[in-house]
């Protein structure tokens, strides 16, 4: 799969003139002269218009273009129900991920792997600003979608800052609405890749699937249980693929996991993450149909 924000290659422009064999004599050489002063002048304006309007030209379309507005308008639009039922047309799983423009190259990595499985049809990527929406839908029209209100500009944010909170406590708040329209979700981080096909390893009817992020490799008839508390007294169970069904259960972790994270808000002196607040809200639910699974499938996540 070619990068997302790939530009495309462009044909070279074909000779406005050429001089053949079949052409007229010359014409005398002040006839000449006048005609490359002109051809000159010609080039320098051209060379100013594009100057002064080149800043707006986009990659596909010019400034003037009704199209890219049009387009634009369409995506903006376009509503969380519509594009989980349009990936999710051939079944009832849908493969999520939440993305900002400085993100790009990781969802293509990860884009390339899923590829790679063959599931790539299911995907829908949230995206967290206007640019991720466009790029992405100008590629792979339908597979975007944004959901209001858009985040304040976009930056790399480091983990542990206000900026890293604000973006990852917006995920249970998606993954609950996908599970409200009834649909199977699985959601992952774009910082890993698929090595194999997870699915057949999501057995049963439980009501969420996760794995632990202690380094310890499980043996495939490990108990589907929570592991015991570490330190600080929760779980160590990684946020960063979640797979469930839309049962009673699903949505009561993803609506404890939206309290966690209002009771434990970030700050300068506690410096918070989405992932706590998840452990908790497992701990605090842990009455419901887990499965951990095994970590091996999570290889190669950043």
């Amino acid at each position: 799969m070619s990068s997302l924000h790939q530009r495309s290659l462009h044909k070279p422009y074909n000779l406005l003139f050429h001089k053949s064999s079949t052409d007229a004599p010359s014409k005398p050489y002040y006839f000449s002269a006048i005609l490359n002063r002109t051809t000159i002048l010609l080039l320098l304006t051209l060379i100013i218009i594009l100057g002064v309007f080149s800043p707006w030209i986009g990659d596909r379309s010019t400034f003037f273009s009704p199209s890219r507005v049009s387009l634009e308008a369409k995506w903006r639009g376009y509503t969380l129900p519509e594009a989980v039922s349009y990936v999710a047309k051939n079944g009832s799983t849908v493969i999520v991920c939440a993305v900002s423009q400085p993100y790009l190259p990781f969802l293509n990595n990860w884009l390339i792997s899923i590829v790679r499985q063959k599931h790539h049809e299911k995907v829908l990527v949230i995206a967290e600003d206007y640019a991720t929406l466009y790029a992405v839908n100008g590629r792979w029209p339908g597979h975007a979608v944004l959901i209001p209100p858009a985040p304040d500009a976009q930056v790399a944010h480091k983990f542990g800052s206000q900026g890293f909170f604000n973006f990852t406590s917006r995920r249970p708040r998606h993954l609950l609405q996908i599970l409200e329209l009834g649909y199977n979700v699985m959601y992952n981080d774009v910082d890993m890749v698929w090595l194999a096909d997870p699915f057949p390893y999501l057995k049963g009817n439980h009501d969420v699937y996760f794995m632990d992020d202690m380094a310890a490799v499980k043996p495939l008839d490990h108990p589907n249980i929570l592991p015991p508390p570490g330190k600080k007294g929760r779980t160590y169970i990684c946020s960063c693929m979640i797979y469930m069904h839309p049962t009673a259960g699903a949505k009561l972790v993803m609506k404890k996991w939206i309290e966690e994270l209002q009771i434990q808000p970030w700050s300068k002196a506690k410096k918070a993450n989405d992932q706590p607040a998840f452990n908790w809200a497992l701990n605090k639910t842990a009455g419901q149909h887990f499965q951990l699974v095994d970590y091996t499938l999570r290889t190669n996540h950043g």
